[in-house]
């Protein structure tokens, strides 16, 4: 299974707001702590926001934080959200151009294996991501003052 880039930077996003809790944080602060481009978090930022996991603020004092406690955010259902249009093979599409498919099992198979892949990380939220006692680590190298 692989998931997008999109999805990837979502969850970075949030690892760095449950991390970053005590303040407002910024795309720009996020940006530079993973070194990726600031225009394409904020397409992300955007859609966590509509989504309802996180609140954004604006104006001269604005910036962005968790909506919900890390322990309501269940990564099973977010990668779902955010991976729903990512099909496996060719036959999961609506513009499905494959001649075997009424008789392939690949489809089933992994549409098994996909599902198994979601139910494990149902078992976990964002506050596993960010553990108690990796959170002074993850600051640290991020650049955030947790204190």
């Amino acid at each position: 299974m692989h998931i997008t880039r999109y999805t990837d930077y979502s969850l970075r996003v949030l690892i760095y707001l449950a991390i970053n809790s005590k303040q407002l944080a910024t795309i720009n602060d996020i940006a530079k702590s993973y070194n990726i481009s600031k225009n394409h978090l904020m397409k992300i930022v955007q859609q966590l926001n509509l989504r309802g996991y996180l609140l954004a603020t604006r104006g001269k004092n604005g910036g962005i934080k968790l909506n919900l406690a890390a322990k309501q955010i269940n990564i099973g259902a977010l990668v779902r959200e955010f991976e729903h249009s990512n099909k496996l093979v060719e036959c999961f599409g609506e513009n499905n151009q494959c001649v075997i498919t009424s008789t392939c099992q690949l489809k089933q198979i992994f549409a098994q294996a996909q599902e198994s892949f979601y139910q494990t990380l149902d078992k976990f939220t964002l506050a596993d991501l960010v553990g108690a006692e990796k959170q002074p680590e993850l600051a640290s190298i991020l650049a955030i003052d947790a204190a």
